[in-house]
């Protein structure tokens, strides 16, 4: 046979608008399949059917990124320089401070990228191939297309196929198109532009086989089926940088560019205009770049990003990736999943009509629980609602069972849901098995689109039937009136009711039945085809969960616009959507697939201004929408469980997978996984990322001062000629140990009232505000004279050298400690005993700065290391006096800052 060119995707090639006799010709094959032959030819030619793996990075690479930090080049260059000069203690203690944060940021990092791997896994390892005419279980890698495979329920799909014989064929695509429950398949070709969760013709590489079976021929493997492109898609996605992090990147920047002025700046003045000795002067200059680095900011962050993990993994969100923590509090937009995200993933009915009677059902999932409340003659006593509901308990297949107060479902979501709307109403669905045992079936099949059983009962045969409307209705001669008798059909009136229910998003089922003569045990088609009596209808839907709905009302209480962007139908994603509350009734009017793919670039981010609803949407469609979002500046959490969110996932400057029905490449591609797939999860997570960032600023406002203050003081000490008040080795101990602990305990502080009542914060919006730089500026000057103001007393005492340095160390460390309190509480007063008090971290995290201070102070081994000198006792309380200035001074400033309401 002639190998045709089938280098496109199974979406590229319009397979489903051809008939079978088309396709069939198109591959050159037959419904036999191939010879071994040509199939072999064909497997040479196209590849194996398996998807292309992804190199990972090597943990060499990932560590040697680490240092790709500005902040931290600085600091190498300098360890370079002193250790040309001979200044062993400095050059080590600077490169410690470098080895140091790029061991924390290589163990936090997040794992290198699995998703690609995981899709590959979907692909099913065997598939039954027709091989010269005869059958073969082979390793789905050896298909090619062309090759006719047999399927089966229980069968993943092993590539694309196109169906060329089906019986009572459905399969699960959720994984690909987000559908609720499965599709029916059939053989019929369907209109080109039909998206991909309408092609009922068409079944795809990963997908699951849940009843029936078919025999389908191969259209694509390997890279070119659906499962290829969106692998290919992932390639393309490129992970950007989070909004803190480039705000950082673009901080530790600017700092480097005004220390390497100031530095250089401070160098030629010293030795051309003061003639000072230019190793003395390089000496300090390197002092000076130490002193002004907040070389503890690296590890802060990630310490502050790791107990926000902690935090947010006690409410269900593990955190994949480190700074995604952060940027989750900093979203402005949400793209939410329909399906087991907003919704329970759990079919039940909500509203039953029967003639003249209206029946709302209340309660949500498989459980029992609920009532039937009835408008019209009888109410919930009609003899049509009581038959309705034994229909729904023995015209079925599934099975619920109570599973320690969780009810389990065995069977088809749909069947699942007439099993709790019978038990609600009162039909126990094994005691109606008992007294009325089924004789036979028709099994439900896509050509007739019903299904129908026969059952013995104290009054002879009775035959029951559900299917679709359309169908049951004209099968259908009268309906069952409230009282019980039958009347003639009304079909004018059935056809509203069901585009009632079809407009409120809910899929409809009718059911109807007949009596047969007493000993009938066969039932064929031509039984049921004509004189069916009408019970009523049913209205079937995936309820919203009820957390979702107060989790949506409160992120736009919080200004995050929260979107859907779903696989499923357009109805049913706009009802959902107007229950959980997502916007005004023209926002909620859904953007469907063709739609998207009809506007260009330009026009999407118009739209999805507008817009809180985008249903059919493919892989691409999800990737296009969050791409929109992201250029209308936009910072974009999205979430999603299938294999077809992948990429949107990683495109998201936040991916947010499920964890408990989310399939490996959603987890491997998302930078958090939910672990109980429950929207109102996010919200929770949103606020302790919106904690995250606040602390973080607490951290930097409290870390930036202290560098500010060292500069300052070796600036001022050079300018005049005086001997440095302290040490660079000292700074770098200040930096990296007292000012380290201090700074680590605002990482727990807790969430503030109004988090969730701000809006997102402006997306340009940069780290430090102008009310941060002046308290860091003013800060910067309290600790200048404290810490000169205490050396020069300690010089004035008779203390040398190393004593006065010591004292102007301790001073600064005693200052770092009040200063704590104070900016615990950046515009409030914390003269107060709360403010006193802190947390316990902060009495702890003081405790053990003391005590590392006394080791400084009096221990011979420090002396050496840091030369540091033992203080007499009367230094200590001048020390501590320091530290209590500067309190009262800012508490003084916060009075006076309020007084005039300071922003």
């Amino acid at each position: 046979m002639h190998d045709p060119d089938l280098a496109t995707t199974s979406t590229a090639h319009p397979w489903h608008a051809l008939d079978t006799e088309a396709v069939l010709a198109a591959l050159a094959t037959d419904a036999e399949g191939l010879t071994g032959v040509d199939a072999q030819a064909r497997l040479t030619r196209h590849g194996p059917n398996r998807l292309a793996e992804a190199p990972l990075v090597p943990a060499w690479r990932r560590l040697v990124a680490q240092f790709n930090n500005t902040l931290l080049m600085v600091l190498m260059g300098a360890a370079a320089v002193t250790a040309w000069m001979g200044h062993t203690v400095d050059t080590v203690a600077i490169l410690a401070v470098v080895v140091l944060n790029a061991v924390i940021g290589f163990v936090q990092e997040g794992k290198a990228e699995k998703a690609l791997a995981a899709i590959r896994h979907l692909l099913a390892p065997h598939a039954v191939v027709l091989r010269d005419g005869r059958p073969h279980d082979l390793e789905a890698a050896h298909l090619v297309p062309g090759d006719v495979v047999l399927l089966a329920s229980g069968d993943s799909l092993p590539a694309d196929v196109r169906l060329i014989q089906a019986r009572n064929l459905r399969v699960d695509e959720s994984a690909l198109t987000g559908e609720s429950v499965p599709v029916d398949k059939s053989c019929a070709a369907v209109d080109r532009a039909a998206a991909l969760g309408d092609r009922v013709g068409m079944a795809y590489a990963g997908t699951l086989v849940t009843q029936g079976q078919a025999r389908a021929v191969v259209v694509a493997t390997g890279g070119q089926t659906e499962m290829g492109r969106i692998g290919k898609l992932l390639q393309t996605v490129e992970g950007g940088a989070t909004p803190l992090l480039r705000k950082m990147e673009a901080f530790g920047r600017t700092l480097t560019l005004t220390i390497i002025v100031v530095a250089a700046g401070l160098f030629a003045y010293a030795t051309l205009l003061r003639q000072m000795p230019a190793a003395e002067v390089f000496m300090a200059a390197v002092g000076l770049a130490v002193a002004a680095i907040p070389e503890g900011l690296p590890a802060i962050l990630t310490i502050t990003l790791a107990i926000g993990v902690q935090r947010m993994a006690a409410r269900h969100a593990v955190i994949r990736r480190l700074p995604a923590v952060e940027t989750l509090g900093s979203v402005t937009v949400i793209c939410s999943d329909k399906t087991g995200t907003l919704t329970r993933n759990e079919m039940t009915v909500q509203a039953v009509v029967c003639d003249g009677l209206s029946v709302a059902v209340s309660g949500a999932g498989y459980a029992p629980e609920g009532t039937l409340t009835a408008t019209g003659p009888a109410g919930s006593a009609a003899p049509a609602l009581r038959a309705l509901l034994q229909a729904a308990a023995l015209c079925n297949d599934a099975s619920l069972r109570d599973d320690a107060g969780q009810w389990r479902l065995t069977g088809d979501p749909t069947e699942g849901a007439l099993l709790t709307l019978a038990m609600k109403g009162g039909v126990i669905p094994v005691t109606a098995q008992i007294e009325c045992p089924r004789v036979e079936v028709i099994p439900f099949e896509s050509a007739h689109r019903y299904m129908a059983t026969l059952h013995h009962d104290a009054q002879g045969a009775q035959v029951w039937l559900k299917g679709a409307p359309e169908r049951v209705l004209a099968m259908c001669q009268h309906q069952m009136a409230p009282d019980g008798t039958l009347v003639p059909l009304t079909p004018g009136v059935w056809q509203a009711a069901i585009e009632a229910q079809a407009r409120a998003g809910r899929r409809v089922l009718a059911l109807a039945g007949k009596r047969l003569p007493a000993h009938t045990m066969d039932l064929d088609h031509a039984q049921v085809a004509q004189c069916m009596t009408l019970l009523g209808l049913v209205g079937i839907i995936d309820p919203p969960r009820e957390e979702a709905m107060a989790a949506v009302a409160r992120c736009r209480r919080a200004g995050i616009r929260v979107t859907m962007i779903t696989g499923d139908h357009a109805v049913t994603a706009s009802a959902i959507a107007a229950q959980l509350g997502m916007g005004q009734a023209d926002e909620l009017q859904a953007l469907t697939g063709p739609e998207i793919e009809a506007l260009d670039d330009a026009a999407l981010c118009e739209v999805v201004h507008r817009t809180r609803v985008f249903a059919r949407a493919s892989p691409e469609h999800k990737l296009r929408l969050v791409r929109a979002l992201q250029a209308n500046g936009e910072i974009v959490a999205m979430t999603g469980d299938g294999v077809n969110d992948a990429p949107a996932l990683k495109q998201a400057d936040v991916g947010v997978a499920m964890g408990l029905k989310g399939t490996e490449a959603a987890k491997q591609a998302g930078a958090i996984v939910l672990g109980d797939d429950n929207f109102a999860s996010i919200a929770h997570a949103v606020e302790e990322g919106r904690t995250v960032y606040d602390n973080l600023r607490k951290t930097i406002t409290f870390l930036l001062p202290i560098n500010g203050g060292e500069s300052l003081s070796l600036l001022v000490a050079i300018a005049l000629g005086w001997s440095l008040p302290i040490a660079p080795a000292q700074v770098l101990w200040v930096n990296m140990v007292s000012s380290l602990a201090l700074a680590m305990v605002l990482a727990f502080e807790p969430t503030e009232a109004d988090v969730m009542r701000r809006p997102p914060r402006p997306v340009g919006e940069p780290m430090l505000s102008g009310f941060v730089v002046w308290r860091v500026l003013f800060v910067s000057v309290l600790f200048l004279l404290g810490i000169f103001g205490l050396h020069d007393w300690a010089l004035a005492q008779g203390l040398g050298d190393e004593a006065a340095r010591t004292v102007a160390v301790n001073t600064l460390v005693c200052m770092e400690v009040f200063y704590l309190f104070s900016v615990r509480y950046l515009k409030a007063g914390s003269f107060t005993l709360q403010g006193v008090k802190g947390t316990p971290l902060v009495l702890v995290a003081v405790t053990a700065v003391v005590v590392l201070q006394l080791f400084f102070t009096y221990t011979p081994f420090m002396h050496a290391l840091f030369g540091s000198a033992a203080l007499p006792l009367q230094a200590l309380p001048a020390i501590v006096a320091a530290g209590v200035a500067v309190f009262v001074v800012l508490e003084l400033e916060k009075w006076v800052l309020r007084r005039h309401s300071a922003p």
